[in-house]
């Protein structure tokens, strides 16, 4: 990919330069959620640098923003020198399970774009795993030098206010519940987000392909493997079928979807009859589309979300018998959600929206800076 922002203006645009930073144009379509509802929550005028792998789908959500490579630290450094305001929108990127370098890559931006003068936001945010001494070590002492925090758990919540306890931050659910909600619709098929996780063994994914095997002969439903990350999740179908862990039944039964669009999804699970998801964003999607549904969890973060939407969920971890799992699904087969409680979900995740209005009012009380 071709670098961009080779040359920064030296002189300070008279609207505020907002970097936004996260795991954006990686074909992930929840960090594309995300990115959806940051950009509309804005305050205008401002002038938007947004970190991207694949410019592309990110540039379609911001036409007029400037994508900056996010596999290049150089350019984003430059970046975070330009901007009046740092914003790490959503997810967990304070974080050190996916590697050490990943924590010092976030770290290392928001300590030079405090250096430049500019202010740090983190936005929509869980915090952790931190599994090294050294990773809480570095996140205790930057956390406090952030201008505001808005977390989308109890847990990481309580975690920054003991290491930041003058750092302005409120707890709402996921900013991804902000995004419009649906009637269910009803429809014939059964519809998956799994992903790959070493959570799972040979016996485990037996378990979950025998469980949905059955409940799709019962019901006579098509299975549709719904690859919300296209690189991980697309190949799953046909590698449990290499692996022989697909029941011969089921795959017949099964397609991959790879969508190219939230509204895709959204369609999708609108018309579900069973929603059965693994990954966070597929879960808030399905249920602002009042889809029935019950989720699996490899991270803490999927069963807080799903209890804080009263939905079912089975850590994968602790996987209970295929005729337990089965009853269970079967159970909310045709199911819709309460709308009522789809729609306070809402309300209560507009929080992280209001957050950034107050930041927009500082910098107009401070003339941009």
């Amino acid at each position: 990919m071709p670098e961009v922002n080779r040359l920064l203006p030296v002189v300070r645009p008279t609207a505020p330069v907002l970097l936004l930073c996260g795991y954006y144009g990686e074909h992930n379509l929840g960090d594309d959620a995300l990115l959806q509802v940051l950009v509309s929550s804005l305050p205008q005028p401002q002038q938007l640098l947004i970190t991207a792998r694949d410019p592309a789908p990110v540039l379609a959500l911001a036409p007029s923003a400037q994508a900056v490579n996010r596999r290049s630290l150089r350019l984003c450094l430059r970046a975070a020198l330009r901007a009046d305001v740092l914003v790490l929108g959503g997810g967990s990127l304070l974080q050190d399970s996916t590697s050490f370098s990943s924590l010092v890559y976030y770290l290392l931006l928001m300590t030079v774009a405090r250096l430049g003068g500019a202010e740090v936001v983190l936005w929509g945010q869980g915090l952790g795993p931190l599994r090294r001494r050294i990773s809480r070590l570095l996140v205790r002492t930057v956390l406090p030098f952030c201008k505001a925090a808005s977390w989308r758990d109890q847990r990481s919540f309580d975690w920054a206010r003991r290491w930041a306890p003058k750092l302005p931050m409120v707890l709402a659910a996921d900013p991804v519940w902000q995004m419009p909600a649906r009637p269910w619709l009803g429809g014939d098929a059964i519809v998956l987000s799994w992903r790959p996780t070493p959570l799972l063994d040979s016996a485990g994914w037996r378990c979950l392909t025998e469980a949905l095997d059955r409940l799709s002969a019962d019901l006579d439903a098509p299975v549709i493997w719904l690859a919300f990350h296209h690189h991980q999740d697309a190949p799953l179908l046909q590698h449990l079928s290499d692996q022989g862990l697909l029941p011969a039944r089921l795959k017949a039964r099964s397609s991959t979807l790879v969508p190219q669009s939230l509204e895709a999804v959204s369609d999708l699970v609108q018309r579900a009859r069973l929603v059965l998801p693994m990954r966070l964003h597929a879960l808030i999607l399905a249920r602002l589309a009042n889809s029935p549904m019950a989720a699996l969890s490899y991270d803490p973060k999927v069963e807080a979300a799903a209890a804080m939407a009263t939905v079912p969920c089975i850590p994968l971890r602790l996987l209970p018998s295929v005729d337990d799992l089965l009853t269970l699904w079967r159970a909310e087969v045709d199911r819709p959600a309460d709308p009522d409680q789809t729609e306070a979900l809402r309300r209560q995740a507009s929080a992280h929206s209001e957050l950034l209005n107050r930041m927009a009012a500082d910098l107009t009380a401070n003339d941009g800076r």
